[in-house]
């Protein structure tokens, strides 16, 4: 679009002016829930929902892939090979099919690959915010926003769009102090990855400190420390590009709420190497007016043109917007590419265009699912007069909306189904790549070799003024892995030692107890730790429910505890304990959503025990999960302990499985 209107022009040009950039404008899941179904049986219900999808919507059917794509962005590193006409069946709305719970035949909880042929959206029900992807010879590779969760920017591999597995981080820590304490919200946001000269790059705009990169010559790792190539602020989703010439450019959007701008993108002029901005930058689209919010842009060329595709209208409402022009600095037309329409997927947006060597073309983006957070779903992609055309245009309105079900990627073979790791049995020299600190981690809050196939996870001080969990950085926490699923976890506390233990006889109640109950009142705020520490299993957002075990004189005490709005400072909540006899315990959180069919789902969690491993006692109740801030509830483990506690308290870990909800975990011990 293009301003007519000189106050507006000015006003923009004063706000840009103010943050040092160059303007030219240019256009402008219950506790037994799960369905269980035979291999047979699923199988039949699936061809027979693709039979009736054919019989009713022939005329939706998308055509074969467009020959030989051009590569775009140095993001693919062989040619492509000719194309082959691919056979797409008629795609099915989520509207259309409802929100089916694609399990795997196996036991993973949530697989997107159906074994026929066809996939079932999300590709990752899990919080992978931010996308980008990038085809490698063979071989797809994801990036995506960890804010200030460490190790960080995890990298996930695929080799057919659908089915992925995490291979790595490329930031253990982060190089600010300040990231030894929980920066919730902030740090790394927005990743690009790229394959230039024989390299893996990544880069992101924190909004606070400005431009990094990192380098690698495997997307393992590992990788180089990050560099700082440009101290700004409000910088953000910040993405290269190398042009056949070799000149280098860097495109991103603005932090609204770090310098008052947004709706804007820029680009700058990089160094060959991608690793100095050369300039301020130059405005090429203000999408005020059409495209409010346009952020998370990323850049590529195709046929002549460039092309920046980029999110606008929110996070959970918006839709995908793509831009062109003929000259990389605009002037750039505008069109809405892919919307929520009559889907159930809000906000289809911010992710990256990628293609198969064969030549079809494909679009992976995010849809912000609340407590789920961010999970990323793959629509079919096409090229029309030079525009692509994404997802299917079920309401006719001329904007694509995003399938639920569709043929997988033709790859030229099959792949077996994986999913992103979730389960831990601690045999390993090293923490599995699912796990995540709320902050820069220390070697001193773990051991893998004090018990061999244990994880020894030694308590975080809680008097340092943190009232509640909120503030600790050692929290061990992964991403929600599917709407539906169950986390158990196995630990023992270390044993009462005889100095520990009262004068009084060890079946003795505590004072004031009634039988297998605590001193406390259900619904009062906690004290202070009584006699030092406590581990247990949590459900983590901006409100968070907890089972956890502790000692009390010479007995542990299991209770669950809710903390509402806790990035505020509030206290915990008793909500429900029992006496146990064994410092060896069993914790087990099932997670469902009570409204599978809405777009605001309401996640319910209701948590268990048992000290025989065998009998599982329901404890407490159900607890809505909630989101945390730009990330989705997460789930995993804690230890921490009181100044009374003796030095090196800790809680051995022997295992944390994540099975179907609703199912044993099956495994002997």
């Amino acid at each position: 679009m293009s301003l007519r209107h000189n106050g507006r022009l000015t006003a923009i040009r004063a706000a840009i002016a103010a943050a040092g950039v160059l303007l030219l404008l240019g256009a402008d899941r219950p506790l037994q829930c799960a369905v269980q179904q035979r291999k047979g049986q699923q199988r039949t219900a699936l061809q027979s929902a693709l039979q009736h999808a054919t019989a009713k919507e022939s005329s939706q059917r998308l055509g074969p892939a467009l020959p030989g794509a051009q590569l775009h962005g140095s993001a693919m590193a062989s040619t492509l090979g000719q194309s082959k006409e691919a056979q797409i069946p008629p795609p099915q709305s989520p509207a259309q099919t409802g929100e089916t719970l694609p399990y795997s035949l196996e036991r993973s909880v949530w697989s997107p690959d159906n074994g026929d042929g066809t996939y079932t959206n999300p590709v990752l029900y899990a919080d992978y915010s931010d996308p980008d992807v990038i085809r490698v010879g063979h071989d797809y590779y994801l990036v995506s926003s960890s804010f200030s969760h460490f190790p960080g920017l995890p990298v996930l591999h695929s080799r057919d769009l659908v089915n992925w597995r995490i291979v790595g981080h490329a930031v253990p820590s982060y190089p600010d102090p300040a990231f030894d304490l929980p920066q919730r919200g902030m740090g790394i946001w927005a990743p690009a990855i790229r394959y230039h000269n024989g390299e893996y790059v990544i880069y992101f705009g924190d909004p606070d400190r400005g431009v990094f990169l990192t380098k690698a010559k495997h997307p393992e790792g590992p990788w180089t420390p990050l560099r700082l190539i440009r101290k700004v602020t409000g910088w953000i989703d910040t993405c290269p590009y190398w042009d056949e010439d070799g000149n280098a450019y860097m495109v991103h959007a603005w932090a609204n709420s770090r310098v008052g701008v947004k709706s804007i993108l820029a680009i700058n002029r990089m160094n060959a190497e991608g690793t100095e901005i050369l300039d301020d930058g130059i405005v090429v689209f203000v999408g005020h007016q059409e495209h409010p919010t346009i952020e998370g842009p990323k850049l590529y060329k195709r046929n002549g043109y460039y092309y920046i595709f980029a999110p606008a209208g929110g996070v959970k409402p918006g839709w995908q917007t793509v831009l062109r022009s003929r000259n990389i600095f605009g002037p750039y037309e505008a069109r809405k590419i892919l919307e929520q329409g009559t889907t159930r997927v809000n906000g289809p947006h911010q992710g990256a265009w990628v293609d198969t060597p064969g030549g079809q073309d494909w679009f992976l983006h995010f849809q912000d699912r609340y407590a789920y957070g961010r999970v990323v779903h793959l629509q079919p992609m096409r090229w029309e007069n030079d525009w692509p055309v994404i997802g299917v245009d079920y309401d006719g309105n001329g904007i694509g909306e995003p399938v639920s079900r569709f043929a997988k990627p033709d790859v030229g073979k099959t792949h077996a189904r994986q999913e992103p790791q979730t389960s831990d049995e601690f045999g390993s020299d090293t923490l599995a790549l699912q796990w995540q600190w709320e902050a820069n981690p220390r070697a001193e809050w773990i051991s893998l070799d004090a018990r061999k196939g244990w994880l020894r996870l030694y308590a975080q001080d809680q008097t340092r003024g943190r009232k509640n969990l909120w503030e600790v950085p050692g929290l061990l926490l992964q991403k929600f892995p599917a709407p539906s699923f169950c986390a158990t976890l196995s630990l023992s506390l270390p044993p009462i030692t005889a100095e520990e233990k009262p004068p009084e006889a060890a079946d003795q109640k505590p004072p004031g107890s009634a039988e297998g109950k605590p001193p406390q009142l259900v619904g009062e705020r906690l004290p202070a730790l009584a006699d030092g520490g406590c581990a247990g299993l949590v459900v983590f957002g901006l409100d968070y429910a907890a089972i956890q075990i502790e000692k009390r004189g010479n007995r542990h005490l299991v209770s669950q505890i809710v903390c509402r709005k806790a990035n505020t400072g509030s206290a915990e909540i008793l909500v429900d304990s029992a006496d146990v006899d064994s410092q060896q315990i069993q914790f087990r959180v099932e997670v469902w959503p009570e409204n599978p069919g809405e777009v605001v789902p309401k996640v319910l969690c209701r948590f268990a025990y048992s000290t025989d491993g065998r009998e599982f006692r329901s404890l407490g109740k159900a607890f809505v999960a909630k989101e945390g801030i730009w990330v989705g509830a997460k789930v995993g483990m804690y230890c921490v302990a009181s100044g009374k506690a003796r030095p090196g308290w800790y809680a051995d870990v022997d295992w944390f499985r994540i099975s179907r909800a609703g199912q044993d975990d099956g495994r002997k011990e």
